[in-house]
């Protein structure tokens, strides 16, 4: 069976990418706007599960991974933030406190149905900040296609105090731990697995 990542996010796909097993990608085609009343779980969840959906059409016999990350700080979901005022705005907001990532992830299988879903929830402490802090890490950082403005992976960990989460990666968009489990599920063992 294929597997297919449907996300074009450039940081799932290099995630994916280190469990060295083929896989393509599809960009899916899915209303992001919360549900009135919806939990951040809920929310993540639910769009993790419509983004591995809309790719089955197109791949009906296929193993399909769809993802999504909701961003909340305190009762406040903060998104992408685009540009660098965005951006400043969302750090000098966040710093000295804590925020919760909630990562959500589905493997979806077009062929017999079967769907697994995970929220894999990250909490992020910001450490106290200056303007001036701020400003030199988005000048060198620029992550204004990233959730609350900080990628992990690199320099954003300077602004980070601690981060409690069962899954470093779901930080980042896609909780590996958790897909090698869904995939072993599935039959996929991705330590024993050989190309054809």
């Amino acid at each position: 069976m294929k597997l297919v990542l449907a996300s074009t996010s450039r940081y799932r796909r290099d995630l994916l990418s280190r469990l060295h097993l083929p896989f393509e990608t599809l960009s899916p085609d899915v209303d992001e706007t919360p549900l009135p009343h919806e939990t951040p779980s809920a929310t993540a969840l639910r769009l993790s599960a419509l983004k591995a959906q809309a790719a089955a059409g197109t791949f009906p016999d296929a193993l399909i991974i769809g993802s999504d990350q909701v961003l909340m700080l305190g009762s406040e979901q903060l998104g992408k933030p685009g540009n660098f005022d965005s951006a400043f705005v969302q750090l000098k907001k966040m710093q000295g406190r804590a925020m919760v990532f909630h990562t959500a992830l589905t493997l979806l299988n077009s062929r017999t149905g079967h769907t697994q879903t995970r929220d894999v929830p990250t909490v992020v402490h910001i450490r106290p900040l200056t303007d001036a802090q701020i400003e030199a890490y988005l000048k060198k950082e620029q992550p204004y296609d990233c959730a609350g403005s900080a990628k992990s992976e690199s320099l954003g960990i300077a602004l980070m105090q601690r981060m409690d989460s069962p899954d470093p990666t779901a930080l980042i968009g896609l909780p590996l731990m958790a897909l090698t489990e869904m995939l072993a599920n599935e039959g996929i063992d991705v330590l024993t697995w050989q190309a054809e």
